[in-house]
């Protein structure tokens, strides 16, 4: 399993640099995500959170009619590729403290895994562990 297999069918929504922190904030509410990649000329160039929003908008007292995401997103994150194991990006997600992450190949923006998409995926092995067990206890003659 890949990071590609938990993106596979996701929606790809990115935002252009110059946009308005409002605007791309409206948008964030519409799609119901908490992150989105900023593009420049199509060229991954940060991130915006949730986060960003709060930490450099609001306490900040920017005005997010006017401010743009540029000058408020988190600059060169860190990305992932398409070929990387869930696992890892779990692990760099906690060392980081960040819940979103880029995935990426060489042609670009592939999607954004989340830590939501990641325990999802977790639960479903678990689970499908549980299951597994559950049979072969059953079918074991003596238990």
């Amino acid at each position: 399993m890949h990071v590609c297999d938990l993106i596979k069918n996701q929606q790809i929504y990115y935002v252009d640099a110059g946009e308005t922190v409002l605007g791309v904030a409206r948008a964030m509410v519409t799609h119901n995500i908490g992150a989105v990649p900023v593009l420049r000329d199509g060229v991954l160039v940060g991130i915006f959170s949730e986060r960003d929003l709060m930490k450099r908008v609001v306490v900040e007292g920017r005005d997010p009619s006017t401010t743009r995401v540029e000058d408020v997103m988190t600059m060169a994150p860190l990305t992932v590729s398409p070929q990387e194991e869930p696992e890892a990006c779990m692990l760099l997600m906690r060392r980081h403290g960040f819940r979103h992450l880029p995935v990426c190949d060489s042609n670009g923006l592939v999607g954004v895994v989340s830590v939501r998409d990641l325990m999802l995926h977790d639960i479903n092995e678990k689970d499908h562990e549980v299951r597994m067990m559950r049979a072969y206890i059953q079918a074991t003659p003596g238990m």
